[in-house]
Parts: C-alpha cells; sequence; structure tokens
C-alpha cells in the first residue's frame, strides 16, 4: 500500500475505533436513561463502527495469528505503562489536572495485569493450548482484571469486588 494511502487508512482505523468506543459508552447512558431503544441503536451502529476498524485493520497488516495478535497485546499493553501514560502523567502533573492524573494511575495498574494476563495466554497459545480458567472479572471503576478469584475490593481503586463486571 501507498504511503499516504497507508496514512489514510489507519487515521481511518483510529477514528472508527474511537467512534465504536464512544457509541457503547453512549449505550450505556441511553440505558441509564431508561431508553432501551436508543441504546439499541447505538449498539447497533458502534457494530457497524468495528465492521469499518476491522476492514481498515485487515488492509494494515494490524490482524494476525493468535500468538502473533497476543504479542501485538503484550507489546501495547508495555508500551502504555512504561512510555504512553508515564509521559501523559507528566502532563497532567504539570497543569494541575487531578482527574487526568487519576484515570492514568487506574489505567497504568490495569495495563501491567493485562500485559501478564497476554504473556501467560501466549504461552499456551505457541503450545496450541487454551486457558483453563474460568470467569474474567472487571472492576467498572479503573479496569483492573481479575481471573476467576474477585477480591473483597478492588486492590486500585477500591471498589466493591461484587460490582466487578463479570466475561
Amino acid at each position: 500500500m501507498k504511503e499516504m494511502t497507508k496514512k489514510s487508512i489507519g487515521e481511518a482505523f483510529a477514528g472508527e475505533s474511537m467512534a465504536h468506543m464512544k457509541y457503547l459508552i453512549f449505550a450505556d447512558v441511553a440505558d441509564k436513561d431508561g431508553l432501551p431503544n436508543i441504546a439499541k441503536l447505538f449498539r447497533a451502529i458502534a457494530y457497524a463502527e468495528k465492521v469499518h476498524a476491522t476492514n481498515h485493520a485487515k488492509l494494515l497488516g494490524y490482524i494476525g495469528s493468535t500468538v502473533e495478535n497476543l504479542q501485538g497485546g503484550i507489546d501495547g499493553e508495555n508500551f502504555e505503562v512504561d512510555e504512553m501514560y508515564p509521559a501523559y502523567d507528566a502532563i497532567a502533573k504539570l497543569q494541575g489536572e487531578k482527574g487526568a492524573e487519576r484515570a492514568i494511575h487506574f489505567a497504568v495498574e490495569a495495563e501491567k495485569g493485562h500485559a501478564k494476563f497476554y504473556a501467560e495466554a501466549k504461552k499456551l497459545a505457541e503450545k496450541k493450548e487454551d486457558m483453563q480458567s474460568g470467569d474474567v472479572y472487571v472492576c467498572p471503576v479503573c479496569g483492573y482484571t481479575v481471573i476467576d478469584d474477585v477480591p473483597e475490593k478492588c486492590p486500585v481503586c477500591s471498589y466493591k469486588g461484587e460490582q466487578f463486571t463479570k466475561f
């Protein structure tokens, strides 16, 4: 693919990905507002944006085997922990943005665990084995993630473990 087209498709992928996430968040708001059909519309269009993002990701070569995808996940999580969020945190501190500092702290702590889970899964996938886990739980406040055992309180933000979202 020629460089200008690649850049354009990359920006389109980023835009479609952001729209996908925003619309899912908007659907949650509509649900809380008691508007289930509007929530359904947001979720349907979010799916369409995911289809667009997937098409772009395929063109850009972002999708590989499960082992390659897990390595991509490891690399992405480590980049966020080691480079991206420390830089963003420095800016937030410099500008006195306490809310941003808190959100960044939550993300960094969760991302550390995500990288470990991906690394463990990659070792298994390389042997053509699946994980032998039960449910995965995510704190809806900070994103802290656990497999099987939900803590009484989130170790990152102290949210009630019983309120974690189950996958």
